[in-house]
């Protein structure tokens, strides 16, 4: 290896300047305009969602609308006719739907502890479920396999990728996932525009955590005190009593409702399964979906990989909307003055005043659902600080252990999503059509020897390789091969100052809105450039980069999704701040679209 030692006095600041073009905004001045925000994308919307069956596809929208209406009246008709026969009464006779023989009645009512909780929960589920939905919007496609094939969706709420346009050998004009996230109407998602992930993931993370919060503090006061009697069933006879009560309720003939002191069969299995069969799904199959968790436990292939677990969330979502409705729907139609005493007072009793609270708080619901996406588009910054207090704390802990994940060349995605816009300068275009041979990576900032390295001198260092897997922000994910050196050697090679925390990776491509917002970049812990698994590789699946995914070098960081894996590295800058770079958000995207620099999840 043959580097050579740079000017101690040059790069750092001419590095800067090519990521601070714009001035710094001030948190309550920044502002999104749909038009221009994410490189101008046009507001292409969502469909509704479809089903592939075999080759085919299924919209949802009407086939769902002609089920729901026909399935209820033939369950009707069912139902009513069921119960004219005698040994159907005699089975009701004998399992009413409420009994306590599978539930103790209680008299205790509903605690104040309870009755907060489950407004809290109303509220956080809401805006968990909206973000959660524009995040969808950013891969709108869902797939089992782990390599996010395109073709291999089972579902999708857009239209096929143009067959024209998968060739990666154009890197010009492949299609690309950001070409394939799609807009929202702006009272579905939060903030609704395309590409707006990073704001929509602030919400639906915060919002976890608070309903993650809220959920471990009602289980443990749930079984502290009697009211885990009303969820639990402690007997088998809880199954014929469901049967009778979804009958007496499909022949519109309603059972008696108890549910003051015991809640029916059917109510008691829907919350059973709510709480503690959906409820730690959530959480579950979220972890599933980054990076630092499968990396840690090999769940990138197999199947516990990351699609599937964003199937099983879809679906745990799906689950949680039905049981919200039916929820809502049964309050209204079993009696809703008597349901809003039981919840708002914790009191049999028939007072009008809980239906009044129940008004205003609906207004106040209301007026938050429709003011969500406006506060966001107007204060984008703020959103993104109070995300990150709540947050980034969580993060910060999942960067602690070292990714040892591995992967075997069966494994490898036979399609790698492209993303990112490409580098168009002159200097790019010569050192590509010149084979790289002219290509010089400077290293340079708090360290002993800067250094300027050759492709040459980059292919002789010691060759390390990898099968590890690829989480983009946007939900899709790919196992690859990645060869080259170690950011371990490099260290070696500069020796970072004891005051350097941060390395800096500066791409030859401009941000996603053009030259004029400045240089691609992102900032990695120092601590990270040591492990084995932190590449700068120049070889993908056996072969040298392709400028579709980076070359001449890129970055691995196995603990951080791909937005951090910098492409078409220009030079490496190690710094004890990134405050004074850019937007002093430690990226690009962090700078202009609101992610978070610290990415495991």
């Amino acid at each position: 290896m043959t580097g050579r030692k740079a000017s101690e006095s040059s790069g750092a600041e001419d590095l800067e300047e090519l990521v601070s073009k714009d001035p710094r905004p001030r948190p309550f001045s920044e502002r999104i305009d749909a038009e221009s925000f994410a490189g101008g994308l046009p507001q292409n919307q969502a469909r509704w969602p479809q089903i592939r069956i075999g080759k085919r596809w299924i919209s949802t929208l009407w086939p769902l609308i002609g089920l729901t209406v026909v399935g209820l009246l033939v369950m009707v008709a069912i139902c009513q006719q069921l119960r004219m026969y005698p040994w159907m009464q005699d089975f009701i006779a004998a399992y009413p739907g409420t009994s306590t023989s599978y539930a103790p009645a209680l008299d205790s009512g509903f605690p104040a502890w309870l009755r907060w909780q489950h407004l809290f929960n109303a509220v956080f589920m809401l805006f968990i479920i909206r973000a959660g939905w524009q995040i969808l919007a950013d891969h709108p496609r869902l797939y089992l396999n782990a390599g996010s094939r395109p073709g291999s969706d089972w579902l999708r709420i857009r239209g096929p990728i143009p067959a024209d346009r998968l060739d990666q050998s154009q890197a010009d004009r492949v299609w690309t996932a950001k070409d394939d996230s799609v807009a929202l109407p702006k009272n579905v998602g939060i903030p609704g525009i395309r590409h707006s992930i990073g704001l929509a993931r602030w919400w639906h993370f915060s919002f976890d955590l608070l309903w993650l919060v809220n959920g471990i503090v009602f289980v443990i006061l749930l079984f502290s005190t009697d009211q885990w009697q009303r969820l639990v069933p402690t007997s088998w006879e809880v199954f014929p009593n469901a049967l009778s009560t979804a009958i007496q309720y499909g022949s519109l003939d309603f059972p008696a409702n108890d549910g003051f002191t015991t809640f029916n069969g059917l109510q008691i299995l829907a919350y059973f399964i709510t709480i503690f069969i959906a409820a730690p799904l959530a959480p579950i199959s979220g972890l599933l979906q980054a990076p630092s968790v499968a990396a840690k436990l090999g769940t990138g292939a197999g199947p516990f990989n990351r699609q599937v677990a964003r199937t099983v969330h879809f679906l745990v979502m799906c689950w949680f909307v039905f049981f919200i409705l039916v929820h809502t729907v049964m309050v209204f139609v079993t009696g809703l003055v008597g349901n809003l005493n039981h919840i708002v007072l914790g009191t049999n009793t028939q007072s009008y005043g809980p239906l009044v609270v129940y008004i205003l708080v609906m207004m106040v619901i209301v007026a938050l659902w429709i003011g969500a996406s406006p506060f966001t588009l107007r204060f984008p910054r703020v959103v993104a600080r109070v995300g990150k207090f709540l947050v980034g704390w969580v993060k910060a802990l999942m960067e602690w252990s070292t990714p040892r994940a591995r992967y075997s060349e069966k494994d490898i995605s036979p399609y790698f999503w492209p993303n990112g816009a490409i580098p168009t300068s002159d200097e790019y275009r010569r050192l590509q059509a010149g084979d790289w041979k002219d290509y010089r990576l400077r290293i340079e900032g708090l360290v002993d020897n800067p250094t300027t390295l050759s492709y040459s001198d980059l292919l002789a260092m010691p060759k390390h390789e990898q099968i590890t897997q690829h989480f983009c922000i946007q939900g899709w994910s790919a196992i690859g091969k990645w060869g080259g050196v170690r950011m371990s050697d490099i260290l070696e090679v500069v020796n970072p100052k004891p005051e350097a925390k941060w390395v800096v990776f500066y791409s030859f491509a401009d941000g996603g809105e053009g030259p004029e917002s400045g240089r691609y970049y992102d900032c990695h812990k120092i601590e990270h450039m040591g492990r084995d698994t932190t590449l700068l590789a120049y070889e993908m699946n056996g072969e040298r980069l392709t400028v579709t995914h980076g070359a001449p070098i890129r970055l691995r960081n196995e603990d951080e999704l791909g937005f951090k894996q910098v492409k078409w590295i220009e030079a490496i800058e190690f710094v004890e701040s990134f405050d004074h770079i850019g937007w002093g958000q430690g990226g690009y995207n962090e700078d202009h679209e609101f992610f978070g620099y610290r990415m495991p999840i």
